[in-house]
């Protein structure tokens, strides 16, 4: 792996890399020299560093054999050689202008050589034909291993905050075209807090909770939900819809199937609606690309379709 080419704010640092990777291999040179000394005749006594043991066991102060101090030269002549033929002085980006971005960009475009064809018959399949496809499936769920486990998981069950992928409530729409604006271009979901929606404190946030839970059948108290059915419809229907159903184009979820986000019982739901909610997709379009993005939707659009 090669250094990144990279620009410092002051050529002080480029100086201090430069002559401090250059002064270190000097120095090796000159420790090695010291080490190797002058070598004793073939008939001369070796000289004892004073060490014994076992009443005759001597430490000799012989010299380092001549092919390992060889070695140490051939290494630190190599050594040279790759600081001036690659990027490690500094800014300087080597006589071969190598780097990791050089490599990367080689292995990119190696790679989009071999697989295009691949890729350019996918791309003219629709996703509904792709999602049959078991092959254009197992790229799909390759790629969705690689940029989508860490928050939707690796079955696409999702946790809370993130999306279940494999039932057929969708935020922001489940269809092909919808999927694929989702993946390509990310989106950003937000949930006003109570105060920016001007409820009049935690009375107006209870009401509305029973309402809430009453549009998904669930047990409330109908009093309480009675008053929150007003509230709703001065302030949520708006993205809610008056019938609670949401609206993909705003992501608002849709609040009659009993599914939850950031979690269902009355205190999450007290805890959304009062402090409200932010969430992001990042965008994946730019660098994975229009086949892949729509690979990857077949096979989002597979689990939740498996007819």
């Amino acid at each position: 792996m090669y250094f990144v080419e990279g620009v410092f704010t002051s050529s002080f640092w480029d100086w201090f890399i430069t002559i401090g990777t250059l002064l270190s291999i000097f120095a090796c040179f000159l420790l090695i020299v010291w080490i190797g000394g002058d070598r004793p005749a073939p008939d001369q006594d070796v000289e004892t560093m004073g060490h014994v043991w076992d009443e005759d066991l001597e430490e000799y102060n012989n010299p380092l054999p001549m092919w390992w101090l060889q070695m140490f030269y051939i290494t630190l002549v190599f050594g040279l050689f790759y600081v001036f033929l690659y990027p490690s002085l500094g800014s300087f980006p080597g006589l071969l202008k190598e780097s990791q971005i050089v490599e990367y960009e080689r292995e990119m475009a190696s790679a989009k050589a071999r697989f295009a064809p691949t890729y350019a018959r996918y791309g003219q399949m629709d996703i509904p034909e792709l999602a049959k496809d078991p092959a254009a499936t197992q790229i799909g769920q390759r790629l969705f291993s690689t940029y989508c486990i860490a928050c939707h998981g690796s079955d696409a069950g999702g946790v809370k905050g993130y999306p279940n992928l494999r039932d057929d409530d969708w935020l922001w729409g489940g269809e092909p075209t919808q999927l694929i604006e989702t993946i390509a271009n990310g989106r950003n979901g937000l949930m006003p807090s109570a105060e920016a929606n001007r409820l009049e404190g935690d009375a107006d946030v209870k009401a509305v909770t029973q309402y809430v839970l009453s549009l998904s059948g669930r047990e409330h108290d109908a009093a309480a939900a009675e008053q929150g059915k007003a509230v709703y419809g001065k302030v949520c229907q708006a993205c809610h819809m008056p019938d609670g159903t949401g609206m993909t184009a705003l992501g608002a979820p849709n609040l009659t199937d009993d599914i939850w986000l950031y979690g269902g019982t009355v205190a999450e739901i007290e805890q959304t609606i009062k402090h409200g909610r932010q969430n992001r997709m990042p965008a994946h379009g730019e660098f994975l690309g229009e086949e892949k993005v729509k690979l990857l939707s077949a096979y989002i659009y597979s689990l939740s379709n498996k007819e």
